[in-house]
Parts: structure tokens; C-alpha cells; sequence
């Protein structure tokens, strides 16, 4: 079945968009021209994320390093994406299911929308997600994505679809979310000297040899990659002799 373009989805311009979200205060509902500065990334989950025998969706719960606690997911696909979110150096803020969206179609019928995430980066700009396989986009859900993306325009919010990562990427990111615990950068005087040895792109392990023993390096060397205060080609698998060097300007 061929989809409409995401264009000829878009709802009319007089389409009035409504928020619903949760905090600790309770819930609340407005319409999104007075919410557009709401701080949804610091509120509730909207909705939870039923689990039963016999589902063939795997839901779950992410410690986030962006946030000190954890963001739900209901996928695999879900769960790559918030990792990449908190990966993201610039990104500060970081919520699941974030607020509803309300609106009614031309059939005056109304519909909602629960984003995925919200993301908040640290110029103060907001990114909506939402996950899903792109082959798996009905028309039904291709016209609330498009509504969404309508609303986040008028928000001044970014909007992504986002589907399948490319494997290798996705592979190195999850290998060093396993370093992006707090506790992995606190070595004294550990990371002043890699980022002083790293300041010429040099090869992974090699370098980091010259800061001691590896098996104490080297969660530090991964911590710091996961920070973004060392890059390294993350399209290739890395290994031993991947080249890695200090990022200018991220601290």
C-alpha cells in the first residue's frame, strides 16, 4: 500500500492543538500555545507501559546518565533511541510518553497522540520523538505523526520519525553505555592525563596503555567517549586500533 506524503497528511492550519501532561503536582491540560514553555522533560510519564504473558513488544526501563534516573521504553527500537538521545552531549533533559496531544480530525472526531520522548538540549531548544519502523507506518499512524509534527511547528519544538539505526553504530554506542555511569570518570587525575594523551588522534588501547594498567584505562577512555570529550569513528566497529582524540570545547 503506498502512503500519502507526509505533506498532503498535515492537518489544517485552524487545527487547534491541546497538551496534556503530568507533573508532581497532577495533571494538566492547556492549549499548546500556552504550554510551549512547559519543562516536560522535568514531569511524568503519561502513561505506563503494560507488560503480559505472551507480548511481542519487550518494554523496560533505561538508566539514564542525562537524567541520574530511569526512562521507559517499549521496544528495542525504543531503547536504542533513548540511548542515542542520552549519548547526545548537548542533550540535558530527557522524558518518556511525555504529555498527550489533542485534536479534532475533520470529522470533527477527537484524537490523541503520546509521543515517545521529549528531549530538552541545552540551549533550551526542544526535540518530540517518535520510534517507529518505517515500514511498519500505516495510514492511520502517518496522519498522527504528521499532526504532531504540525504541533511541534507551532511549538517551535523539533520533531523526529526515527526507525532502525545503522547496526555498527548502534552496536559501539551500546558498548559504551556500558561505561556511562558517573563513577567510571572520578579516577584522579585520570582524566586530565588521557585527554592530554589523546590530544593527537592515536590508536584506542595503545594510548591508553601509556596511562597505566588497560583494565583501569580503559572504562575511563569509554567513559569519556560516551561524554563526547573523546571522538571516535563510531560508523566502523571500534577495536584496539580505532583512533580516538580529544573533542575541543566539551568539558
Amino acid at each position: 500500500m503506498m502512503l500519502p506524503q507526509m505533506e498532503e497528511l498535515l492537518p489544517p492550519s485552524a487545527v487547534e492543538f491541546e497538551v496534556g501532561w503530568r507533573d508532581a503536582g497532577g495533571e494538566h491540560r492547556l492549549p499548546l500555545p500556552e504550554a510551549s514553555e512547559v519543562e516536560f522533560e522535568a514531569g511524568l510519564p503519561v502513561r505506563g507501559f503494560p507488560s503480559y504473558r505472551g507480548q511481542r513488544h519487550f518494554p523496560g526501563l533505561y538508566w539514564s546518565a542525562t537524567t541520574g534516573g530511569h526512562v521507559g521504553f517499549e521496544s528495542w527500537l525504543e531503547r536504542d533511541h533513548v540511548m542515542l538521545l542520552d549519548f547526545t552531549p548537548e542533550v540535558t533533559g530527557l522524558l518518556s510518553q511525555p504529555f498527550w496531544l489533542f485534536w479534532e480530525n475533520e470529522r470533527g472526531k477527537q484524537v490523541s497522540h503520546a509521543p515517545d520522548y521529549f528531549a530538552r538540549f541545552e540551549d533550551g531548544r526542544g526535540l518530540v520523538v517518535d520510534c517507529r519502523p518505517l515500514d511498519r507506518i500505516d495510514t492511520r499512524t502517518a496522519v498522527k505523526f504528521a499532526a504532531t509534527r504540525a504541533a511541534c511547528a507551532s511549538a517551535g519544538w523539533g520533531y523526529r520519525v526515527v526507525g532502525e539505526v545503522d547496526a555498527v553504530r548502534m552496536a559501539n554506542v551500546r558498548w559504551l553505555a556500558g561505561y556511562r555511569h558517573p563513577r567510571h570518570g572520578v579516577a584522579e587525575g585520570m582524566v586530565e592525563r588521557l585527554l592530554a594523551l589523546f590530544s593527537v588522534s592515536s590508536p584506542l588501547v595503545g594510548q591508553a596503555a601509556l596511562a597505566g594498567d588497560p583494565i583501569t584505562v580503559l572504562p575511563v577512555v569509554f567513559h569519556l567517549l560516551w561524554q563526547g570529550r573523546l571522538g571516535a569513528d563510531l560508523s566502523r566497529m571500534l577495536t584496539d586500533t580505532t583512533l580516538v582524540s580529544r573533542v575541543e570545547g566539551r568539558r
